[in-house]
């Protein structure tokens, strides 16, 4: 996205900010994913029942996750002057995304991976798919978002929030569900399932590679508009 965007690139400092801000948004997610688990889903069991996974993987980890990132988009550039194209929605909620994913992987694989073939196994996962994940499920709501802005077109945040919620949490159950496929004896199903998340990551890429350049396009004419109004406005010398 940064490459897409190298025409009128985003201050370097802001994105850091972004993505450091982004990381910080773990604590906020894993408070609020405890409340929900201790008290709204107490009842339901993620590890071998559908319908904990389900809860676990749509209301839990991606409903929380994605509005914990949007969030930090919003607080630190959402009204910043340097927040001036569609594309900067994408690069600074991508932004957001990868910080998040980096302190989510170093948890993984502190508590997760007890031993270092499991940790090489994990981290090639989510270097592969989840990192990339995090970073173009909210960019699907920075573009949303930039979009109703700038042209009042589209669904807006709380489209692209669903977007990106259903894309996650579609992700994150595939992977949850393996266990009580395994145990109602179903455990070629349940390996067969590693494949949804690897195409929806690639789903994801193309659908959010459309909306970059999409964004691109009407910005490259709005900036070639305004230069020439300018050009056109400019007194001659003499």
């Amino acid at each position: 996205m940064d490459r897409l965007d190298a025409k009128r690139p985003e201050p370097p400092s802001l994105r850091r900010k972004v993505a450091i801000f982004g990381a910080l948004s773990v604590i906020p997610a894993i408070v609020i994913e405890m409340l929900l688990s201790n008290n709204v889903g107490i009842n339901l069991d993620p590890e071998f029942t559908y319908q904990g996974s389900s809860f676990k993987a749509f209301v839990v980890a991606a409903g929380v996750e994605e509005a914990c990132k949007i969030v930090v988009v919003y607080w630190i550039v959402w009204r910043r002057p340097e927040f001036d194209e569609r594309m900067d929605g994408i690069v600074y909620a991508c932004r957001a995304g990868l910080g998040f994913a980096l302190v989510e992987n170093v948890m993984y694989l502190l508590f997760l991976a007890p031993t270092v073939e499991d940790q090489v196994q994990m981290w090639i996962l989510r270097a592969v798919l989840a990192v990339p994940g995090h970073a173009m499920w909210t960019g699907m709501i920075g573009a949303m978002a930039a979009r109703r802005r700038f042209d009042k077109a589209g669904l807006g945040l709380i489209g692209g929030y669903l977007l990106a919620v259903a894309f996650h949490g579609a992700y994150d159950l595939a992977l949850f569900v393996q266990q009580p496929l395994k145990l109602e004896g179903h455990e070629d199903l349940s390996r067969l399932m590693i494949l949804v998340p690897i195409a929806l990551t690639i789903l994801a890429f193309i659908v959010l590679r459309v909306m970059a350049r999409n964004a691109l396009r009407l910005d490259d004419a709005e900036a070639a508009s305004a230069a020439a109004l300018a050009a056109a406005n400019r007194v001659p010398p003499g």
